[in-house]
C-alpha cells in the first residue's frame, strides 16, 4: 500500500529498506520493542544524538553520507566509553518532499555503515515533519562490569592524549562554506578532498575500545571542539591541564592551510566534528597505551598533563597564555 503519492506507506518503506538492516534483537522491525540480551557480566551504555539538515549537514548533502555520519557520531562516543557496540534506534522526520531513491540511498549507507561499525539496526520510528530532515540515532553498547571509561575519571599526574588529528572537518566545514576563501587557493586538490571528506564522514574510532579499558582513567569524544571538550572534561573531574597550541596534532592537509592563515589554528583546535579520542591515562600506564594505541594503527598525541590546580584549562601559544572564549561549538 503506497502513501496515495505514489510513494510507500510507513510499513512499506521500513519492510523494504530498513528491515533488511536489523540485527536479530530488531524482530525483523515486525513488532513496537526489540528485545536485546546483555552479554552475562556487562554493562548498558547508551548515547544518543540529534542531526538537522542545514545545522549538523548540508540539506544537498549525500543521503549515504547523511546516515552514515548519523550512526558513526554515536559509534564515537562509545568507543569513547570503552565500549563495544550492542544496536541501534533510528528515528527518522521526513520532509513533505522525500524520495524514494534519497530513502534508498540513505538505507544503503546506513547498511553499511552499522556493517563497518557491527552495530544492528534494533527499531524505531519514522514521521513527517513540516519542518527540515531530522533524524535521532540511539546507540546501545556494553562493557564488562564497571569498566565504562567515565569523563569524571582523570587524575593529578595523568596524561592527556587526543587520537588522530584535530581540525580537518572544521577546516572542511570553511572550506565547504567558502570554497574560493584565498587559504583555500594554496591547497592542492587532494588537501581539499581529504578536509571536506573528514567533515562529511566521521571516523569512530572503535580500534581503540581495548586500550581504553585497559589503560584510560577518563575519556570522551572530541566532537565540538578540542579545547572545549578538553575543558568540560577537566571541570567534570574537578582538574587542569596547560596545553600549548603547537602541540595539538594536524594533518598535512591542515598544516598547509594553517600556513596560508595563521588565523585558522584557533578554528581548527575549537571547531567540531572531529570525533577523535580524548584520553587520560596514568602515568604508569602512559607507554603500554601508547603501544596499544599504535598496534591498532591509530596515532596518539600527548597533549599535556593533568594538575590539581583550578578546574578547567590554559591554553598557550610561543609560551603565552591564549584567550579561547567558548573554546567549542554550543547550540544555545
Amino acid at each position: 500500500m503506497s502513501a496515495g503519492d505514489g510513494r510507500p506507506s510507513e510499513d512499506d518503506l521500513i519492510a523494504r529498506w530498513f528491515a533488511p538492516i536489523a540485527g536479530p534483537a530488531g524482530l525483523a522491525l515486525k513488532d513496537d520493542a526489540a528485545c536485546l540480551t546483555p552479554p552475562p557480566g556487562h554493562d548498558l551504555v547508551l548515547t544518543a544524538d540529534a542531526l538537522v539538515a542545514g545545522v549538523h549537514f548540508f540539506p544537498d548533502d549525500p543521503p549515504a553520507s547523511i546516515a552514515r555520519k548519523a550512526l558513526d557520531v554515536n559509534l564515537s562516543d562509545l568507543a569513547a566509553k570503552g565500549a563495544e557496540p550492542a544496536g541501534f534506534l533510528l528515528s527518522l522526520a521526513l520532509p513533505p518532499d522525500w524520495q524514494p531513491d534519497w530513502l534508498e540511498a540513505f538505507a544503503s549507507g546506513l547498511g553499511q555503515a552499522a556493517g563497518a561499525g557491527r552495530c544492528p539496526l534494533l527499531g524505531g520510528d519514522t514521521v513527517k515533519t513540516p519542518g527540515p530532515l531530522t533524524l535521532s540515532v540511539t546507540a546501545l553498547g556494553s562493557v564488562p562490569t564497571g569498566r565504562m571509561v567515565a569523563r569524571t575519571g582523570a587524575r593529578p599526574g595523568d596524561a592527556v592524549y587526543v587520537s588522530g588529528t584535530i581540525g580537518d572537518a572544521a577546516l572542511g566545514l570553511k572550506l565547504r562554506q567558502a570554497p574560493d576563501a584565498a587559504w583555500a587557493a594554496a591547497l592542492s586538490a587532494g588537501d581539499r578532498d581529504h578536509l571536506l571528506d573528514r567533515f562529511l564522514h566521521p571516523r569512530p574510532r572503535q580500534a581503540l575500545v581495548p586500550a581504553l579499558r585497559a589503560a584510560a582513567s577518563g575519556a570522551m569524544d572530541v566532537s565540538d571542539g578540542l579545547l572545549g571538550d578538553l575543558a568540560k572534561m577537566m571541570r567534570a573531574s574537578g582538574t587542569h591541564a596547560t596545553l600549548d597550541l603547537d602541540a595539538v596534532p594536524l594533518s598535512g592537509a591542515a598544516r598547509r592551510a594553517v600556513a596560508a592563515d595563521p588565523d585558522l589554528l584557533a578554528v581548527a583546535a575549537t571547531g567540531g566534528d572531529d570525533y577523535e579520542i580524548l584520553a587520560t591515562v596514568p602515568a604508569a600506564a602512559a607507554a603500554a597505551f601508547e603501544t596499544a594505541a599504535l598496534q591498532t594503527g591509530m596515532a596518539v598525541t600527548r597533549l599535556a598533563m593533568v594538575t590539581a590546580g583550578p578546574a578547567g584549562i590554559m591554553v598557550l601559544r610561543n609560551g603565552k597564555p591564549v584567550p579561547i572564549g567558548a573554546g567549542s561549538y554550543s547550540h544555545f
